[in-house]
């Protein structure tokens, strides 16, 4: 029998597919999904749980990219991508839920979160939402790393508790009593920063 070895085609690193951008070659769409279409799906998924939605969350942040580079210039394409699907995503859930309160992960880790931020849906400056990124930015930072990495993919990726215990192989009810301690420890540096 006869077998043709078929290499795999190498994505393209991030300053190549950016210079596409520069140079408004399609082709930058192109390499933007092979590299970061599953990821940006994934992301999408956790937030909309409908896959025709999250399809089309993705392909609007192609569009978005498309649109913002140039001039912009992303140090990390990756996290540039991930923000403006999972912003995407949240404002067509929303949409999408304006009048019930839906189910899937969503409400649920928004709700979890409400605690610790009441009143922060009305921010109004960008003084305000600066300083509140930056304390919830350090207390990611002084959190051990299994306990931040638990963090993000809850309240970032949205993935449910089943999801990230099976992730960090431990029981559904660890995970939740990790993510109850994180959220008041926010919670008190928010008050002690007078945010919250």
């Amino acid at each position: 029998m006869l077998y043709t070895y078929v290499r795999k085609k190498v994505p393209m690193d991030d300053n190549s597919i950016i210079d596409l951008y520069f140079d408004r070659s399609e082709a930058a769409i192109t390499e933007t999904d092979a590299k970061y279409g599953r990821y940006c799906f994934h992301i999408a998924e956790n937030i909309l749980n409908n896959f025709e939605d999250s399809e089309e969350s993705v392909n609007d942040t192609y569009l978005a990219a498309w649109r913002t580079i140039p001039p912009k210039r992303p140090n990390r394409l990756a996290v540039y991508l991930g923000k403006m699907t999972r912003n995407i995503s949240l404002d067509r859930w929303k949409r999408r839920n304006a009048a019930k309160r839906g189910g899937g992960e969503v409400p649920l880790a928004l709700d979890e979160l409400e605690e610790c931020v009441t009143g922060m849906q009305s921010i109004e400056t960008d003084y305000l939402q600066k300083e509140f990124a930056e304390t919830v930015n350090s207390l990611l930072e002084s959190l051990p790393e299994t306990e931040r990495k638990v963090f993000v993919c809850r309240y970032w990726y949205m993935d449910s508790v089943e999801e990230i215990a099976k992730r960090f192989d431990c029981s559904e009810s660890k995970i939740a009593s990790m993510l109850h301690r994180t959220r008041g420890k926010m919670r008190k540096m928010l008050e002690k920063e007078g945010i919250a």
